[in-house]
């Protein structure tokens, strides 16, 4: 009887000493980094992320962006060097004085780094929201001023100069964090497929197809350098169709140019940055 007590105690000695040693997740949580732009940053939603200093605050860094949900939903460490405004060379180049290239935030111990980027480059995303708007403005919404004008610049640019960019800055991220999980979300839809909402998005009726179609060969453009580089693509068409700007708050994710609840207009709101956190933890299957 002694004997199978003291086999017991030992059994159950050494159970509770392997409990109480922490597995290599629990001991090194996953190191993700994010990258990106303004809808990678959540310009525009309070409150700025101020623990790395003023950059936070230069880029427009908000601590509700999509990465500090993924991180916070997983318990990863985090280090968020996305910036407002940023373009793909800003991976290897400083954007401001006080921000250095965003990728020397990555290295071979990075496991998991997102990203959106490539709506800055040329001008693309601000230049066709703004002539829109204004060729819009110009004819009271009707009509299709701004595909009058601009025809087919917008996706001529996006084809031969934004995807090539967008190669090369996969390319340089995928060569800095070789050991990553690298993933590169689409934009959610900013206009519906038609119809508009022209009080508070000034695109005229007819011009709203053809800002989408713009929007759709940006994603389009992101969604073949993800698969020509090995990086993971986080299609956002599907899941935010039904939720551009024209629709009520607590359906939108992106807020309007005109009364709209941020002050950084035509960019995700919390709601949309919670979604395009979902959309990339159930794409990257974490």
């Amino acid at each position: 009887m002694l004997r199978r007590l003291a086999t017991v105690a030992a059994t159950l000695t050494s159970a509770a000493v392997l409990a109480a040693v922490p597995t290599s997740a629990e001991a090194a949580p996953l190191n993700y980094v994010a990258l990106g732009d303004s809808y990678s940053a959540a310009s525009g939603v309070l409150p700025l992320d101020l623990r790395s200093g003023l950059t936070g605050a230069t880029c427009l860094r908000s601590t509700r962006n999509f990465a500090h949900v993924i991180a916070a939903s997983r318990g990863y460490m985090l280090k968020d060097v996305t910036c407002g405004a940023a373009q793909t060379k800003d991976f290897t180049t400083r954007q401001h004085p006080d921000t250095a290239p965003q990728l020397d935030a990555v290295g071979a111990t990075t496991d998991l780094v997102t990203m959106t980027i490539g709506g800055n480059d040329s001008g693309v995303f601000i230049n066709a929201i703004a002539k829109c708007g204004a060729a819009g403005l110009s004819t009271l919404g009707q009509g299709n001023p701004c595909q009058k004008q601009y025809g087919t610049s917008f996706a001529d640019t996006i084809n031969n100069v934004t995807y090539p960019a967008l190669v090369g800055a996969l390319q340089a991220t995928r060569a800095k964090a070789p050991n990553a999980r690298v993933a590169i979300l689409g934009y959610p839809w900013i206009m519906p497929a038609t119809g508009g909402c022209f009080l508070r998005m000034p695109v005229a009726t007819g011009d709203v197809p053809y800002l989408r179609s713009i929007q759709a060969a940006l994603n389009d453009a992101v969604r073949r350098a993800a698969a020509a580089t090995g990086a993971t693509y986080v299609d956002m068409n599907v899941v935010s169709e039904g939720h551009d700007a024209c629709k009520p708050y607590g359906v939108r994710w992106i807020e309007p140019a005109v009364l709209g609840n941020n002050p950084v207009i035509v960019h995700p709101n919390a709601l949309g940055e919670q979604k395009m956190a979902q959309q990339a933890l159930a794409v990257l299957g974490l």
